[in-house]
């Protein structure tokens, strides 16, 4: 009888922790059940650190420290089938250093899994619809550059991607690389700083310009350990490169002006796109991530996490960061 009392323990136990560790919403190979719907928010605090480069010398930032900077995130999804789901994923940004807030994550699509556990790996593949076009990318034109004043880069644009990876006991092992074509439009609000000037030879106080198309690539790998049925550590690497932004020409429709104010015009126009054919903004971002999760209930569980990252930036980048270091806790769910 003993015997019989302590096997059924054990097999409950087993049973209990395997389909705890099925259904982790911070495994990185987890997807949602036929008609299940999950949600994942987060808030974190970050610090940084400006790094040197041309831009932000010229700004007089270089070694300036923006902290705090908050950081909100949100992630759900739905269940289609047990092999198809839909999901968005969007996140906001607000820095009051720099003056600078908006949405910095915004994407919805749907994600396939080509290849279950029965097979010898997980396989997803996605495509998600790239939302910065939502919202105009905002600044304003003066002596010392440009000043963002969101995270908008003003555009709309596709982006495919594969996961895949494998369960093994209590350890889950995953990678995933993705591509982003954003497309090329006018969708952005520059205000002209009214020290320069320009009204003078025909400028607006605001124009828009006509950015070229961009890209971004993306690749990372996670792996989480299930400790028990309640908790779980997790940790991982990711590769971001965000390529440089380029002007093909300038949108608004200026004053036609008499000369020689009308050579000044041109000359100013032809300066403008010289300078920013090829902004020399991209920047390389180098992330390491740590996370440790409870299983409060069945279906719903709590997470902090902690994210290091470094840069390798353009010579003109304003988004060169000697560090950042964000801390935060996230709250997932599952109806």
């Amino acid at each position: 009888m003993k015997k019989s009392l302590k096997g059924l323990i054990a097999a409950t136990a087993s049973v209990v922790s395997t389909a705890a560790f099925a259904s982790n919403i911070e495994d990185p190979l987890y997807m949602p059940k036929n008609r299940e719907v999950y949600l994942r928010t987060g808030a974190a605090m970050m610090y940084k650190t400006v790094e040197k480069t041309d831009a932000t010398v010229v700004k007089d930032i270089d070694g300036n420290v923006e902290f705090p900077v908050w950081r909100f995130t949100g992630d759900l999804g739905y269940g289609i089938t047990d092999r198809l789901d839909v999901h968005g994923h969007f996140g906001y940004t607000k820095d009051g250093e720099i003056d600078r807030k908006g949405m910095h994550r915004g994407r919805i699509g749907l994600m396939f899994r080509a290849l279950t556990e029965e097979d010898p790996f997980i396989l997803d593949l996605y495509a998600d619809a790239y939302l910065s076009g939502i919202t105009p990318m905002k600044g304003t034109y003066t002596a010392k550059g440009f000043n963002f004043e969101n995270y908008s880069n003003g555009r709309w644009g596709a982006i495919g991607g594969v996961r895949f990876g494998k369960k093994i006991s209590d350890w889950t092992l995953a990678a995933h690389a993705e591509y982003l074509q954003t497309f090329g439009n006018h969708n952005n609000k520059i205000a002209l700083d009214p020290t320069l000037g320009m009204s003078a030879i025909g400028f607006p106080s605001e124009i828009s310009v006509d950015l070229k198309s961009t890209h971004e690539t993306v690749a990372g790998f996670d792996v989480m350990y299930q400790m028990n049925s309640r908790w779980s550590l997790g940790g991982g690497f990711e590769y971001i490169e965000h390529y440089n932004n380029g002007v093909k020409s300038i949108h608004t429709q200026l004053a036609t002006m008499p000369e020689p104010y009308a050579t000044a015009q041109q000359n100013t126009v032809n300066q403008l796109l010289a300078a920013t054919k090829n902004m020399k903004d991209g920047w390389d971002e180098y992330v390491l991530k740590t996370s440790v999760a409870y299983q409060m209930t069945d279906d719903v569980q709590i997470a902090t996490f902690f994210e290091y990252t470094m840069d390798d930036t353009q010579s003109k980048s304003q988004n060169a960061t000697n560090c950042k270091l964000e801390l935060g806790v996230r709250l997932n769910a599952r109806f």
